[in-house]
């Protein structure tokens, strides 16, 4: 059996955190195990999806590197699931509902305040032609309901969560078509991963109970169900649920903010498993030890500040070649190598390498250091020595070692307390720009 995954977003938004983590399942899966990773653009909502919103879910999968090998539009396919539907309803597995959404909302209140679980009555099933024909009259269209067996317990065995058990009887018979004809989620979607081949549906664990329904949808129309993985959701650090302070920021925010992609996809490929993050530079990496064994059930936990720091690690480990067409034009593979130990992101070069390029407003301290260090400035052409070599002179002038000795002299060089290893940076800045900021000129 060749695996087969697929993503299916709705393009009525940008991707976040949370369902880029779902994609990068899917790929990791696809890939480990020498399979295919599809794309499926679940846009039946006509009145909330848009082009514009696929082409950002492209984009950021592009930038993502999670490549798929097929990409299906679920608006291509309308006279499919109608010819789906029209099967199903011969079956008598779809039946109309005239109910309007008010009325649905007084039954559920009612069910709730006898303390009877909020379950659909089926009263549809019980209309005669008479009364279907007066509704349709009074200008009322029918949505369409799914009828599930009750009488069955749907089992599976999760690949996260283990063996699974739904009491059918417990479950409304979900709406699957409205109104106006579209087509909600749940049928569409399993009519695709028959069409699509699909082995492995992965998701988070809000769908579970969906997955239950589904399997008696794939039943009704003679397929098997794939195999199921439902990972925990994401939380915020401290367990709350995400919000814009808390990481419910779009994946092209990130990329905007100068995270790199390997960042993101080292933190979500761990997050939920109890497997360090660690930095990594290639997906390849990452797929060949993924398994959904181990990730827990606990909420997997999303912090900026771990992400953060794992975007430094890689940005310390990228070469300049990698880099070099994401640089300012004035910045140089030696000034790369001085200023990367500093960065936390590639952009923040720009501001940082005005430490060499200037202008720099410089610190003189009091003392001896400044005078000695002008007076012994070497002559000639500097190297990654002459900054021990200035500094030896010095503290034999003056007597001033360790922090004494080294402190002024960054103040004056760069204007700050903290920053790049001075020796890489003293070449760099140059003999003239030294002699100007030693003297207290701005350079």
């Amino acid at each position: 059996m060749t695996v087969r995954t697929r993503f299916a977003p709705s393009p009525t938004g940008l991707l976040h955190v949370g369902n880029a983590r779902t994609a990068l399942h899917n790929a990791l899966f696809a890939v480990g195990q020498g399979g295919a990773f599809l794309l499926r653009l679940d846009d039946t909502d006509t009145a909330r999806s848009t082009e514009e919103f696929a082409q950002a879910i492209r984009e950021d999968l592009a930038w993502l590197s999670l490549e798929y090998s097929e990409e299906v539009k679920q608006s291509d396919k309308i006279a499919r699931y109608n010819e789906v539907a029209d099967k199903l309803r011969a079956d008598g597995r779809l039946y109309a509902c005239y109910e309007t959404a008010d009325e649905l909302d007084f039954k559920r209140k009612m069910q709730l305040a006898r303390k009877q679980p909020p379950v659909y009555d089926r009263a549809a099933l019980a209309l005669s032609q008479s009364e279907k024909d007066t509704f349709e009259a009074e200008g009322r269209r029918p949505h369409w309901r799914f009828k599930l067996n009750e009488a069955e317990r749907v089992e599976f065995d999760d690949l996260v969560r283990g063996p699974a058990g739904f009491d059918m009887s417990a479950l409304s018979d979900p709406v699957v078509i409205r109104e106006d004809g579209s087509f909600l989620y749940m049928l569409p979607s399993v009519i695709d991963d028959i069409d699509m081949a699909i082995t492995h549906v992965v998701r988070g664990e809000d769908h579970v109970t969906n997955s239950a329904v589904q399997v008696q949808m794939f039943k009704a129309l003679g397929a098997s169900a794939p195999a199921f993985a439902h990972t925990a959701l994401i939380t915020a650090a401290d367990g709350s649920g995400l919000s814009k302070r808390h990481g419910a920021k779009s994946i092209s925010d990130y990329r905007a903010d100068g995270y790199e992609a390997m960042a993101i996809n080292s933190l979500l490929a761990r997050l939920g498993t109890a497997d360090p993050v660690e930095p990594l530079t290639d997906l390849a990496a990452i797929a060949g030890g993924f398994d959904f064994g181990r990730f827990g059930r606990s909420a997997a936990k999303f912090s900026e500040d771990e992400l953060a720091a794992l975007n430094a690690k890689i940005v310390h480990s990228l070469p300049y070649s990698d880099v070099e067409s994401r640089l300012p034009s004035d910045v140089s593979e030696a000034a790369w190598t001085a200023l990367q130990p500093n960065l936390e992101k590639v952009g923040d070069i720009a501001d940082l390498a005005q430490i060499i390029t200037g202008p720099v407003s410089p610190v003189l301290e009091e003392g001896p250091v400044i005078p000695a260090a002008i007076n012994v400035l070497p002559e000639g052409t500097w190297d990654s020595e002459t900054w021990s070599a200035w500094t030896g002179a010095i503290k034999a002038e003056t007597g001033a070692k360790g922090k004494a000795l080294f402190m002024p002299l960054r103040l004056a060089l760069t204007g700050e307390r903290h920053g790049p290893e001075l020796a890489a940076l003293l070449p760099l800045i140059g003999r003239e720009r030294v002699v100007k900021r030693l003297a207290g000129e701005t350079a």
